[in-house]
């Protein structure tokens, strides 16, 4: 019965993009941003065989609708400026107002890239300075779907009337703006001083296999039980057996009345099907990506999992290698200590190409998992964007574990990124580092700077094998590197051990 309603809600939006005048998806609509410096895609639909113009700015491209009443066509390359009209010509003519060209950025996660700008720190005076016409955001509305999604879901509450469109930046369309991008993308506008669009996609508490598509777990063994044993993660969390609660009981329901089942916000694919799948192909110059709390409990499943999910992503899109940016997990206190592994997890994927990493472990909040200081995140992301993706040779991030040698009861330890040195932030001694010998107990550690390197020993361990920093869900760390005389970007956590951890067995 599930299947039956399933096809008939997609055959009645099929029915309703090929019969009739020319459509657009919502993302094209007035006041968009489209993408600089590459072949900008444009889709939609039409009566089978119809004739397409499409327009913008001295650009045309033209086509014919498929048998389906599908047609795409591409623009470009378009250099920055606006604003544009988009012209779209068949039976009909739909002409798009407003229309920018520069950096387009996907912003998804969960709750910490859910948070707005009016919940941040600074809330009032930031939203009562915001006047940035070229800066824009499309937030898209929250759905779940078994199969992926044409187009985004339809806004049908005055509420959420913010949802699915263009909104201008300015003091009364800031505050629901992702806090995380608005601030990734204001410095970003400041720099470059061309137009700025954010694609707001996140959903708060959700697992990184709700925004993943299934033939991706399908295909690969460890994730496949994910698909099997999905249930059984929303044990973890007192709110989430809470919130899974109340769904097998509208489940239940659903079953009594004889109506489609309901979806579950974590079930594995959803959100990818009913919000990322709506914004594909449209061009986009990279993601900025903060999530990871949710699958704490699995950290080392997310080691196979956030890869997989960049390089599906990549390819769905068909844009190639774009740039991905992780926001590593911020310091929180609570019980058990999983949130270590999940950021160790998190800096591996750094392994895939063209995906880079932000540290915040020393922007969070000892009491709450949302810390308000989004204004650094979205600074450092910046950071890391300059370096990364618009070619400017500028620090960009903290110190990275490179090696260690070890010498006596000492343990040698080097890294890079330690800009004009190594430093230690609003203290006289390092704090943060760990020292184990072979039976695995670790102690708190001294560790001094010497150059490029910090040493690290324990009067307690004669013979260490490894050494831990910043290993705690919320650790008293600060070691930095030096830019001019003044600390700059924290060290990211390490450790130089691969003994197995407390979420090892978690799949």
């Amino acid at each position: 019965m599930k299947r039956l309603y399933v096809f008939i809600f997609v055959f009645w939006i099929s029915l309703n993009h090929v019969f009739g005048n020319i459509k657009l998806p919502a993302l094209f609509s007035d006041n968009m941003v489209l993408q600089r410096e590459m072949a900008v895609p444009v889709w939609g639909w039409a009566d089978p065989g119809e004739k397409v113009i499409v327009e913008l700015g001295g650009h045309f491209a033209e086509t014919t609708a498929s048998v389906e009443g599908r047609w795409k066509v591409s623009l470009g390359h378009l250099e920055a400026g606006g604003p544009f009209q988009l012209i779209v010509k068949g039976k009909n003519t739909i002409t798009i107002q407003n229309v920018l060209v520069g950096e387009v950025w996907v912003c998804s996660g969960q709750s910490n890239m859910a948070m707005e700008v009016k919940e941040s720190a600074n809330a009032k005076q930031e939203i009562s300075s915001a006047y940035y016409p070229q800066m824009r955001e499309f937030q898209v509305k929250r759905t779940k779907s078994l199969i992926p999604l044409d187009d985004v879901s339809p806004v049908d509450h005055p509420e959420i009337s913010t949802l699915n469109k263009w909104e201008v930046c300015d003091s009364s369309t800031v505050g629901h703006f992702t806090a995380v991008g608005y601030y990734f993308g204001l410095n970003l506008y400041k720099k470059l001083k061309i137009p700025i669009g954010l694609i707001h996609a996140s959903w708060g508490g959700t697992t990184a296999e709700a925004w993943t598509p299934r033939d991706t777990m399908e295909s690969d063994p460890d994730l496949n039980l994910i698909l099997k044993h999905w249930p059984d993660y929303n044990n973890d969390e007192e709110w989430l057996k809470d919130e899974y609660g109340k769904f097998v009981k509208e489940v239940e329901t659903a079953h009594k009345q004889g109506i489609t089942e309901p979806l579950y916000f974590n079930q594995p694919s959803v959100l990818y099907n009913g919000i990322i799948a709506p914004l594909i192909p449209y061009a986009i110059r990279g993601v900025a990506w903060y999530q990871g709390e949710s699958n704490a409990y699995r950290s080392y499943q997310y080691r196979t999992l956030l890869p997989a999910l960049i390089q599906k992503w990549r390819t769905a899109w068909g844009e190639g290698t774009f740039p991905f940016l992780v926001v590593q997990l911020a310091n929180y206190s609570f019980e058990p200590q999983v949130f270590p592994e999940l950021r160790e997890a998190q800096s591996m994927a750094v392994s895939v190409p063209r995906t880079n990493m932000v540290v915040t472990i020393d922007l969070g909040d000892s009491a709450s998992i949302h810390p308000l200081n989004k204004q650094d995140v979205g600074y450092r992301l910046y950071l890391l964007a300059c370096n990364t993706v618009y070619g400017e040779k500028i620090l960009c991030s903290g110190p990275a574990f490179k090696s260690m040698l070890i010498s006596g009861d000492k343990c040698i330890l080097s890294f890079i990124n330690v800009g004009e040195g190594l430093c230690i932030k609003d203290s006289k001694s390092l704090n943060g580092f760990m020292v184990s010998g072979a039976d695995k107990r670790f102690f708190t550690a001294e560790a001094v700077i010497e150059g490029d390197k910090v040493v690290v020993r324990s009067n307690l361990i004669a013979h260490p094998l490894a050494v831990r920093y910043a290993w705690a869900n919320y650790p008293h760390c600060n070691l930095y590197n030096k830019h001019g005389n003044n600390f700059y970007l924290p060290a990211s956590p390490f450790r130089t051990d691969n003994w197995p951890g407390l979420t090892f067995n978690r799949n």
